[in-house]
């Protein structure tokens, strides 16, 4: 029974979790904080009522902003379906067939009417409804729904609806990748539990959350960052547990060069302690000039503005102790950053990665060509780009190059349908494309016998010249 409960409350929603928020293919990620308002699609609202409440369940919004969980209706009204119509053919648009005004509807709300109680009174002053063929009605009811309807979906997040609601939401800051392209990157990459994984990515994190995700916490990921330091906005979406964190390492792509020469050195000091001590300096020259002068003969006012000196002192040595403060925290900073970059390095310097992943808004080739070499031989990578040109340029340098087997530069084609009895047909607004993907697996190149076919070669040929 012990097991039973402790398997319920994973599936509960807890103080501090993060959550996506859904109503129809609109998503919002949050995190359940107390008397905390979220504004989501013009609606403000608490999330305390929901803590406690299983996951995938659908609220509605009551008055004060409190969500209060929906019944599931298990039969709607259809007494006006029987009244539907045989064609739409005598139906104008002209505005004039629904006699409620905007003011009517606001004063249906102000009286406390739900969403669907205005949709009905909608269907009963429309002079149009009833004429209306069956499907007509349908999709007019469902119309109604998504504007007037007062609710709320709580999902657990996942790597595919946090991929759907960046793609749908803001496509360009993970770089126009679909959710079905990622999927196919995490199976070209044998992501998996144990194993040891580097990420390239500028997609906010979406990426890199994936895989960790797909890991389960076991195993060591590395992420190689451009800039000053690594954006994980995504991840956190995610809510891993503490753990997932412990696997995650970090180091900048600026370094790749100096790693792979053997020239980096994770031990040295922060190179802005000279600058410090240059700036101290500095500071101990401006106040010289203060000492001179108050060895110059106005000692006289001097003494008599003994009080005003002390405050200043005082007010020094404060500013001295904050300063020493910062100073520290900035000392503390560093040291960490400096451990987390001889960790990362420690992982690298084996070049016996199990995967790669690159998906970013810069050119890949040259990232590509330098983040091979810390992968073992026969295993896989995979690239993503918006644009199949830059992909082009690394499949001819790889073929060149030599070292990779398998390598293929594929492009996928999805299209939504709306399945419905009688009307299944193709959704007419759908994304144009998913991006491109470059695979393949890496292999371990035998030089010594590359070096010695040219020679038994020219060797045949002096032997037919004599």
């Amino acid at each position: 029974m012990e097991d039973n409960v402790d398997d319920d409350s994973l599936y509960r929603i807890k103080e501090g979790d993060y959550v996506v928020l859904k109503r129809g293919d609109i998503f919002k990620a949050v995190q359940i904080q107390p008397k905390k308002k979220v504004i989501f699609e013009k609606q403000w609202f608490f999330l305390d009522k929901a803590v406690g409440q299983l996951y995938s369940s659908t609220f509605e919004i009551v008055s004060g902003g409190i969500l209060q969980p929906l019944k599931p209706k298990h039969t709607e009204s259809s007494t006006d379906a029987k009244e539907a119509g045989t064609d739409n053919r005598n139906i104008v648009d002209d505005g004039k067939s629904q006699k409620l005004t905007r003011d009517d509807i606001e004063t249906l709300k102000e009286q406390g009417l739900k969403g669907q109680e205005i949709i009905q009174q909608l269907i009963e002053n429309s002079s149009t409804f009833r004429d209306k063929t069956e499907y007509a009605q349908d999709k007019y009811i469902k119309k109604k729904k998504k504007k007037y309807e007062n609710t709320v979906t709580i999902l657990k997040p996942s790597c595919r609806i946090l991929a759907m609601m960046y793609h749908g939401r803001e496509p360009g800051k993970i770089c126009h990748l679909r959710y079905d392209t990622l999927a196919q990157m995490l199976t070209l990459a044998n992501i998996h539990a144990g194993s040891k994984v580097l990420v390239f990515e500028t997609c906010a994190g979406l990426v890199l959350g994936s895989v960790m995700e797909r890991m389960g916490g076991y195993g060591s990921v590395i992420q190689m960052y451009p800039g000053g330091g690594p954006i994980r906005a995504g991840v956190e979406s995610f809510g891993f547990p503490e753990h997932f964190h412990d696997m995650l390492h970090e180091f900048p792509i600026c370094h790749v060069n100096a790693l792979l020469a053997g020239t980096l050195d994770t031990t040295a000091k922060d190179p802005s302690a000279d600058s410090k001590k240059s700036d101290m300096a500095a500071e101990e020259e401006q106040n010289q000039p203060e000492a001179g002068r108050q060895g110059s003969p106005e000692e006289q006012s001097m003494e008599t503005n003994s009080g005003a000196d002390g405050s200043h002192d005082h007010e020094k040595d404060e500013k001295e102790k904050l300063r020493e403060a910062r100073a520290q925290g900035k000392k503390v900073k560093q040291e960490e950053k400096r451990k987390k970059l001889a960790a990362a390095a420690a992982l690298l310097e084996g070049r016996n990665a199990d995967g790669l992943v690159i998906a970013s808004r810069f050119h890949p080739c040259p990232v590509l060509m330098g983040l091979l070499k810390f992968l073992s031989p026969s295993r896989p990578f995979v690239v993503y780009s918006q644009y199949k040109e830059a992909l082009i340029e690394c499949y001819t340098k790889l073929k060149e190059q030599g070292g990779t087997v398998n390598l293929r530069l594929t492009d996928t084609w999805l299209r939504h349908y709306q399945v419905l009895p009688n009307r299944t047909h193709p959704v007419l607004l759908m994304s144009g494309g998913g991006g491109y993907l470059l695979s393949g697996t890496t292999v371990a190149a035998d030089r010594s016998q590359r070096a010695e076919e040219p020679a038994a070669k020219r060797l045949k040929l002096t032997d037919t010249d004599g």
